[in-house]
């Protein structure tokens, strides 16, 4: 999955519509259309015109209109591109008209977020789920990509599987779909196996979300020193990290990086991310990562608290982050026992971030002392699988273990804590 702009860069005109009969996620506006073009600027390409059409209903041969599609024709022409990519998802019928009429590759958003993943992915694990994502995307639509499938050399659009063998062996993909599916599901195991343990420790899991380049990875860094590259352009993080944090004397959390998320997400992007958005399913707390300073910040945390919803158990507690918070006035952040205004790039606010982790995931756990007869050695063995044990002391009064537990072991033992640390 090797870039292809060292020796040439994609020239783009962007095409979207907005038409009455669409829903918020499916129509194309100004702003839209602005993501769409750091997008391309994110895969290495560089826009060379913007058009927005509105119509009642889309075309159901050109979706834009011949008319329409005559007009981007001559504005590819004037501007030497060499490809147009739609913010709107098309059928395969709609890609194969619109390339005979214009007469260059025609992509739409999906197409472009997938090869930006597909530059991304570092990982084992990435690469299989960015391998599935695209051959989920483009078997149903081999019929209609002619075109954008028989482009040799490479380009925006033309990363990961072979194109060549896709038009011509459909079971073949189908294949290695089931197979991808089934190595995942190894790595979804492992991640369980892990998870166990960290649960059996007692050990609570911290997933930072949020739009994409809002500032998570940064934020990583600031609290973990993890080194992850941290570059101000969209979906820079696409592999899960996870490090250790220590957040008080009493408290120790596992910590974790997540896929940006991004309006008009493709649903098969999400399902075949699952395997590392499902650390959300699990997480005792989320930390919102918000930009202050982006004017659509409202939309953005409309789409992240969506996603919430769809994936992470009910209930979840959730911290607003308002990053870059320097760069705006106090007014303009809200206040609230849940919001933390933050500068993950100077690290200001984290102190104050630390404590309210405390407060939202140690509310769960107790630190203390219990002394326990000879006679229930057996829970010892209990509390090293279940809990956080510090410290273990052979006295004449018992068996003495400083331990960080859980609600329910704090129930079972209380009768012999001897201390509240």
């Amino acid at each position: 999955m090797e870039s292809t702009f060292e020796t040439k860069q994609e020239r783009a005109v962007l095409v979207g519509l907005n038409a009455d009969c669409f829903t918020k996620e499916q129509t194309a506006t100004e702003e839209t259309l602005e993501e769409l073009e750091a997008l391309l600027e994110t895969a290495g390409g560089f826009c060379t015109g913007k058009i927005l059409q509105n119509r009642h209903t889309p075309d159901s041969h050109s979706f834009i209109g011949d008319g329409k599609a005559q007009e981007v024709r001559m504005l590819v022409e004037f501007t030497e591109s060499t490809m147009v990519i739609f913010d709107n998802e098309l059928s395969p019928g709609n890609i194969r008209a619109l390339e005979e009429i214009i007469g260059v590759t025609v992509l739409d958003r999906s197409a472009l977020i997938l090869d930006i993943f597909a530059q991304r992915a570092k990982t084992k694990e990435g690469r299989l789920q960015v391998e599935l994502a695209q051959y989920k995307y483009l078997l149903p639509r081999l019929s209609g990509m002619g075109h954008s499938l028989s482009r040799q050399g490479g380009g925006i659009g033309t990363r990961g599987p072979g194109e060549t063998k896709l038009e011509s062996d459909r079971r073949h993909i189908r294949e290695r779909i089931n197979r991808l599916q089934d190595e995942l599901e190894q790595v979804r195991r492992v991640r369980g196996v892990q998870r166990e343990h960290r649960m059996r420790n007692s050990v609570p899991v911290v997933a930072i979300v949020g739009y994409t380049n809002a500032g998570k990875s940064t934020l990583l860094n600031q609290l973990t020193g993890a080194g992850i590259p941290a570059n101000n352009r969209l979906f820079d993080t696409l592999d899960t990290t996870s490090r250790q944090l220590t957040v008080s004397d009493n408290l120790d959390v596992v910590i974790s990086d997540t896929v940006g998320f991004i309006a008009k997400l493709p649903h098969h992007l999400v399902d075949a991310f699952q395997a590392t958005l499902e650390e959300l399913e699990y997480a005792d707390l989320l930390l919102h990562v918000i930009d202050a300073a982006d004017e659509h910040r409202q939309e953005h945390i409309a789409v992240v608290e969506k996603l919430i919803t769809k994936l992470a158990k009910p209930g979840t507690p959730v911290l607003n982050l308002y990053n870059k918070a320097d760069l705006v006035m106090p007014e303009d952040i809200p206040v609230g026992e849940d919001v933390v205004a933050i500068s993950a790039k100077s690290g200001r606010g984290m102190d104050k971030l630390l404590k309210a982790i405390e407060k939202a995931v140690g509310a769960k756990l107790h630190h203390v002392v219990v002394t326990l007869p000879y006679s229930m050695g057996g829970m010892v063995e209990t509390l090293h699988n279940n809990a956080q044990v510090l410290n273990v002391d052979y006295t004449a009064e018992g068996i003495a273990i400083e331990t960080i537990l859980d609600d329910i072991l704090l129930g079972r033992l209380r009768d012999y804590v001897t201390k509240e640390c």
